[in-house]
């Protein structure tokens, strides 16, 4: 299978997890981030994550720092898989790799998997998850063993400069509106309105629902470029994944952007009455959403072209890159 040595893998999670069975493994969805894997010995069911292939930015892969956080938030509040075992060590399969106890749910990725669910679940659904974004935040890094997660002060700048390094490093063509919205994120970069811990991708289909109840999140996932700080962040890129321009990321008709979820101002206010927090910044950190969806996208784009992706609907995901560019461009703070 892509991307898995089962053999080497078997030996691992038997020494990890004493009385492992034989695993079968399926994909269960393919590198648009990393590559994400269920495992079954027909007894236990696991979830394994791993780098996606071919890619060039490691600290958006990092599979020790998901591991930490999701192993430091398990039992505090925050719904996440159980931890289980991870390995840095490129021996077993060739690259690091966590695995998690898997969390049976359901995942809302397109509009169609919101067909079935009333105008109520859908909004019941989209505030749940802000209210869990709300909980997250709330946590006190320290008390769960997060102090030295990251560098809280400065967050925002690094974010900027960050993200325009991984376009300077990916960029597949010239596009004058990504060089003008990094030069006005930088030149008007705030302070930090906080500090918490962030997730750094959050939108409704890196959640697990209750299958009977989707108002409760039963586990929030892909936490690769979770850290310390500005939650207000958090918010703004959740916001910048409504816009329809980022479809082609996701495959096409995503649930993220589906006109049946509540308005990003309805999610925002119900952001602040959850958490208490200023929201008068609110508008740099959207642009800083749709800066960091478009090299998101290009990154996708960019491993597409050289064929290191697997899994279908690739080809339509650079289309985006320039009308999620020029959206944020047109934010104004």
């Amino acid at each position: 299978m892509a991307g898995l040595d089962l053999p080497a893998l078997q030996a691992f999670l038997a020494a990890e997890v004493p009385g492992t069975g034989p695993l079968r493994a399926e994909l269960m969805h393919g590198g648009r981030s990393n590559l994400t894997y269920r495992l079954t010995d027909g007894r236990s069911t696991w979830v394994l994550r791993r780098p996606p292939l071919g890619g060039l930015n490691p600290s958006a892969h990092d599979m020790a720092r998901e591991y930490r956080v999701v192993a430091a938030l398990h039992g505090h509040g925050v719904p996440v898989a159980r931890p289980v075992a991870m390995t840095e060590d490129p021996a077993v399969i060739g690259v690091p790799f966590a695995v998690v106890e898997h969390v049976p749910g359901t995942v809302l990725r397109t509009r169609a998997d919101l067909d079935p669910l009333s105008d109520d679940d859908v909004a019941r659904c989209a505030r749940g998850l802000v209210e869990v974004l709300g909980a997250l935040h709330a946590v006190d890094p320290a008390a769960v063993g997060l102090a030295g997660f990251g560098r809280p002060q400065g967050y925002l700048a690094r974010q900027v400069r960050r993200w325009y390094g991984q376009w300077t490093r990916i960029a597949t063509r010239e596009l004058p509106d990504v060089e003008a919205l990094h030069e006005r994120l930088a030149r008007d970069c705030p302070p930090e309105s906080g500090t918490a811990i962030v997730h750094g991708d959050f939108r409704i289909d890196n959640a697990i629902l209750d299958p009977d109840d989707p108002g409760v999140v039963r586990a929030l996932v892909d936490w690769e470029m979770a850290t310390l700080g500005d939650p207000l962040a958090d918010l703004g890129l959740h916001i910048a994944y409504a816009d329809p321009a980022f479809d082609p990321v996701l495959g096409g008709a995503a649930a993220s952007t589906s006109p049946r979820l509540p308005r990003p101002d309805d999610l925002a206010a119900h952001y602040a009455a959850v958490t208490g927090r200023d929201l008068s910044g609110l508008a740099f950190h959207i642009a800083l959403g749709y800066f960091k969806a478009a090299v998101i996208a290009e990154d996708i784009h960019a491993r597409y072209l050289r064929g290191d992706t697997v899994g279908a609907g690739f080809e339509q995901v650079g289309a985006a890159v320039a009308p999620l560019a020029a959206t944020g461009l047109a934010v104004r703070w």
